[in-house]
């Protein structure tokens, strides 16, 4: 029997060869697409073109996982349609200028749990975030879920899907932002930086936090401080403090 979760996250399924180039054809974002192993035909090799061609990730798994996913003839690929419309940055920033804004963005580094990216969202909502931008590989898939928790906030706030954070950390800091990094690993509270001026606040993981190589890229490190004996707090709780520290002195500046 399913559960409530499996029936929404299925609302976005599709699967076989022809659906998944069709869809591709007719300008569908796929969030996740999923590829047997070994998988080799002709319609496989023109389905591989239209995802080199729209920048569509893809993972190989065995083929028993996706028979775990459906039992119909899946043809040896499983996708999901994205439930939003994802923007890029490149986009989004120069917008956020020309209407005269002080760029808040919030860049989330592999937020796996879809509960807390929806929660996030519309706490990003919110505080007024211009822009949240994900990793292609790696983030939470924006589902039904993921677009309750928020409240609907997932489709109010552009969404960034990028390939690489790296470079993306790069883009921000050569366009005049600084990006801060929200970290247990430094002495500095996050009360104690501007964020009256334009910037990026970095949040990293429910497991590990954020990456080292997009910490060391990070203009200034940003500490919550916590009193009690649990070692940290959750990546939406954390999120929401370190907004609202940001909305708190942009209001009183």
């Amino acid at each position: 029997m399913q559960t409530k979760t499996q029936k929404q996250e299925n609302d976005n399924m599709i699967f076989g060869l022809r659906p998944i180039i069709e869809a591709l054809k007719s300008g569908k974002q796929i969030d996740k697409l999923l590829v047997q192993n070994g998988l080799k035909n002709e319609l496989f090799g023109e389905m591989m073109s239209l995802l080199k061609k729209h920048n569509v990730v893809y993972q190989y798994v065995p083929v028993e996982k996706l028979n775990r996913l459906t039992s119909k003839n899946h043809q040896g690929v499983v996708g999901y349609i994205s439930s939003i419309e994802y923007s890029k940055i490149e986009k989004v920033l120069p917008m956020v200028f020309d209407a005269g804004k002080t760029p808040l963005i919030l860049i989330l580094d592999r937020i796996t749990d879809v509960r807390n990216f929806g929660a996030i969202a519309r706490t990003a909502e919110c505080a007024g975030v211009d822009a949240i931008v994900i990793p292609a590989r790696g983030a939470a898939q924006i589902n039904a879920d993921a677009i309750k928790t928020s409240t609907g906030a997932l489709h109010k706030i552009p969404v960034c899907k990028e390939d690489n954070l790296k470079d993306v950390i790069h883009y921000l800091r050569e366009s005049g932002l600084q990006v801060i990094a929200c970290t247990e690993k430094t002495t500095d509270m996050y009360y104690a930086q501007d964020y009256t001026l334009p910037v990026a606040i970095m949040m990293g993981s429910e497991e590990d936090g954020i990456s080292p190589e997009f910490l060391k890229l990070a203009d200034a490190h940003a500490k919550i401080p916590l009193m009690g004996k649990i070692g940290s707090l959750n990546v939406s709780v954390a999120a929401g403090v370190i907004l609202y520290e940001a909305v708190k002195q942009r209001l009183t500046e």
